[in-house]
């Protein structure tokens, strides 16, 4: 989440009471999560096995747990729960909007698009030209839609990012202050749910299209022309790449790749990245000739034991 105006290293010390190390004027311009960092943005750490990777980021201002000289270049906030400085932060500057319209008064819909009954349309959303939105689709705050995008009913675009803390006492949620970006001529199935990000965007890219009931987890960027098929999980900050198709069922883990052009067949699930190009199959998933060669392997062992226990 971009901040306009910025913040200064001493103002955002006094809104989360720590103290800092770095100078009075040192500008904050956004607010990020680890995996989304930019310079200029302020992140956090509180656990010492995340110390390097966070004070090795792009992001420009840390807050953290441990007393220590700022990195050149960066400046350091220190707070004994960075976690919940951080919350303080996202709740300043995004926090809930209770809405009294289905389309707020400070929602932008371009020309030529259809809301239908019943929908939706949060604050500060942003509808292009020739849209249409069928009945009971809910658009959450700061979401964004090209032209001639299509979301079919019952589908909720933007709801919170399914992401906490575990604690002692419980789980911690980790507050979403990112977007959901929709570009040109998309299509979204029925009951499907497209998290925002949790500081960033998901991204669903052009001409992609959607079948129903599929996730899409926080922070994910699909690509263009993807085609994705009825009750597909994607976990979030995953990368797929243009021209990539799902079928139905398919099941893609947190972090990964799939490459330009795969085709993963239905009820598969990945792991890992998978190249582009190429056809997949299986849990987990991996190249369909051989997962169809281990088939007919398996299918032929109950002839070879009869055979050996013959002799």
């Amino acid at each position: 989440m971009k901040l306009n105006p910025a913040l200064s290293l001493a103002r955002t010390a006094e809104l989360i009471g720590a103290t800092f190390d770095g100078p009075f004027d040192f500008q904050i311009t956004g607010i990020n999560e680890i995996h989304m960092v930019e310079p200029g943005d302020l992140t956090f750490v509180d656990h010492p096995k995340y110390y390097s990777k966070a004070l090795a980021s792009k992001a420009t201002t840390i807050i953290i747990n441990k007393q220590m000289d700022a990195p050149e270049g960066k400046a350091l906030l220190f707070s004994d729960d960075p976690f919940a400085a951080y919350m303080t932060l996202v709740n300043k500057f995004r926090p809930f909007e209770r809405s009294n319209l289905n389309i707020s008064l400070s929602a932008e819909i371009g020309e030529g698009t259809v809301i239908q009954p019943g929908a939706f349309i949060g604050n500060n959303v942003k509808i292009g030209r020739d849209c249409i939105i069928h009945s009971n689709v809910s658009i959450y705050d700061h979401c964004q839609l090209g032209d001639r995008v299509i979301i079919h009913a019952g589908a909720v675009i933007g709801a919170d990012a399914y992401y906490f803390q575990r604690k002692p006492e419980g789980y911690r949620k980790f507050e979403s202050c990112g977007r959901v970006v929709i570009k040109d001529d998309v299509e979204i199935g029925a009951l499907c749910a497209i998290d925002k990000g949790v500081s960033g965007d998901t991204t669903i890219g052009r001409g992609t299209k959607m079948d129903n009931q599929v996730q899409v987890g926080h922070d994910t960027v699909i690509g263009e022309n993807c085609l994705i098929g009825a009750k597909c999980a994607i976990a979030g900050v995953t990368r797929i790449e243009d021209d990539v198709i799902l079928w139905g069922l398919v099941t893609i883990n947190k972090d990964i790749v799939i490459g330009k052009g795969a085709i993963m067949l239905a009820t598969s699930g990945a792991d890992k990245s998978l190249e582009g190009g190429k056809v997949y199959l299986g849990a987990p998933a991996v190249e369909a000739r051989q997962r169809w060669r281990e088939m007919a392997a398996v299918r032929r062992l109950p002839d070879i034991i009869s055979k050996l226990n013959t002799r």
